[in-house]
């Protein structure tokens, strides 16, 4: 058995690009994922193995999957922004 701690992962969620169509809760392989209200939200976040396959799959890009203590980007808070993660380059 390893000693390495079990890796973690925190999911973002840009609501105002999803439009609730359940790909990214039927791909996650550890039902992470589920619609409250008509979005996608992570209902049991500690699961979260970081296979990226609701990344992946969101055909809106309203969904990252990031591990925790990775830096989250190149010092511009694309959260304030609110764009697709697309648009943000160098």
């Amino acid at each position: 058995m390893s000693d390495q701690p079990k890796k973690t992962y925190i999911l973002i969620v840009r609501e105002r690009y999803c439009k609730g169509c359940t790909i990214c809760v039927t791909f996650c392989p550890k039902h992470v994922l589920s619609l409250r209200g008509g979005k996608v939200w992570a209902e049991h976040p500690e699961l979260c193995i970081g296979c990226k396959m609701c990344e992946l799959r969101c055909p809106d890009f309203a969904i990252e999957v990031h591990e925790k203590g990775e830096e989250l980007g190149s010092g511009v808070d694309d959260m304030d922004l609110d764009l697709p993660p697309e648009a943000l380059h160098d």
